[in-house]
């Protein structure tokens, strides 16, 4: 984080120079018994050795903020904030880049690969479409990220601290993120545009107080005012399996359908419907595991995930088993013809990864790999692709 004091005025031997009086031999001098002198007087009281100030009308501010009596004052090596400051600017600007290139824009570059993967998968041509999902995806974690910025404090300080700081420039970027990629989506047609603008309005019944506030202008009609049941409706958010199902199924539809539209070649065929179900299970396993990592995070915002309801262990071994559903799919897609052995041997490969990460659920020591590692099991998938078509 950048320093945003005022620069100290400079310093020799740690002390700032805007408040230093150069001793005189007056003042180093001890005063006779009959001296008038204030300043013989203000020398006499100062410390053998020491740096004399004689700053009577500044006597109650500090010399600098945080600053020090150096105990050697013939030392050369500033000890003062000027020395502090210098490194502090640089480090601070290193982890804001770190944070950010591991929040929206690394969330994109991986929607935007899980785009080229089905678009492979689904034996389409090449299209924008993996621009505009990455950049619908961008848009879409950058205004979550801003919006919980304060619950996410405790699970990923550093990116809730970026969020909080740069919280109009990012909501900035994400809007222009999001017209570009609509702008973009239109080449594909009404529903390339419609598939664009999709996994926006799922967030927005995911993560808003819409379901909230129609429960209390219902429970407002009746005279008792809760209907006699006295029950709040929750947020989809903080709904279990829901909350993760919801997520799942936007980035599903729009990572299937999206390339389909392009190609002008949307029917539900068989390699379509393996498709989705593929994308549907894998984002439902990546939107489930980091919640192990913000366990404390949910529990104190009021958000209920299966962590927080079965427990660490007994989720790894529902995922295990989510996977292992989408391993059955993919077999027998193989068997009937609906995918090529390579193709399904490359999605193996990631549902292994995917598998591997998954066990490090409640077993590894900084949970917050849990946020990053699901997603790079696309990665793997990709690598794989690449080394089946060549």
């Amino acid at each position: 984080m950048q320093d945003t004091r005022d620069p100290p005025s400079t310093t020799i031997d740690g002390i700032d120079e805007s408040y230093r009086a150069e001793p005189t031999l007056e003042a180093e001098s001890t005063p006779g018994p009959g001296s008038t002198d204030p300043e013989a007087a203000v020398g006499a009281r100062a410390p053998t050795g020491g740096a004399v100030r004689t700053e009577p009308t500044r006597s109650t501010e500090p010399i600098a903020t945080g600053a020090t009596e150096p105990t050697d004052p013939t030392a050369t090596e500033p000890t003062g904030p000027a020395a502090i400051g210098a490194t502090e600017p640089a480090s601070g600007l290193l982890q804001s880049l770190v944070g950010l290139a591991s929040g929206s824009p690394f969330v994109a570059a991986i929607a935007a690969i899980e785009t080229v993967i089905a678009t492979v998968l689904l034996g389409v041509p090449l299209s924008p479409a993996p621009a505009v999902v990455g950049l619908v995806a961008f848009a879409v974690y950058t205004v979550d990220h801003v919006a919980d910025a304060a619950a996410d404090a405790r699970s990923t300080p550093e990116r809730a601290r970026i969020a909080r700081r740069y919280g109009d420039q990012l909501m900035a970027a994400a809007a222009v993120a999001y017209g570009l990629a609509a702008a973009l989506a239109t080449l594909g047609g009404p529903l390339a545009l419609g598939v664009a603008l999709l996994p926006g309005a799922f967030w927005i019944a995911y993560a808003s107080d819409w379901l909230p506030n129609a429960g209390r202008a219902v429970r407002s009609i009746a005279p008792d005012g809760d209907l006699g049941t006295g029950v709040r409706l929750p947020r989809l958010k903080e709904v279990p399996v829901l909350s993760s199902a919801v997520v799942a199924a936007g980035w599903g539809i729009a990572v299937t359908l999206l390339p389909l539209a392009f190609a002008d070649a949307v029917s539900p065929t068989p390699a379509v419907v393996i498709a989705f179900e593929y994308f549907l299970l894998r984002s439902f396993v990546d939107a489930e595991l980091p919640n192990v990592r913000d366990v404390e995070a949910d529990a104190a915002a009021g958000v209920s995930t299966l962590p927080i309801v079965l427990g660490v262990a007994r989720t790894r071994r529902v995922l295990y088993g989510v996977d292992l559903v989408t391993a059955t799919t993919l077999a027998a897609a193989t068997a009937t013809g609906v995918l090529a052995p390579g193709i399904a041997a490359a999605l193996g490969v990631g549902l292994a990864a995917s598998l591997a990460v998954t066990a490090l659920a409640g077993r590894v020591d900084d949970d917050a790999v849990l946020g990053v590692a699901p997603d790079c099991s696309y990665l793997v998938v990709a690598a794989a692709l690449v080394v089946v078509a060549a």
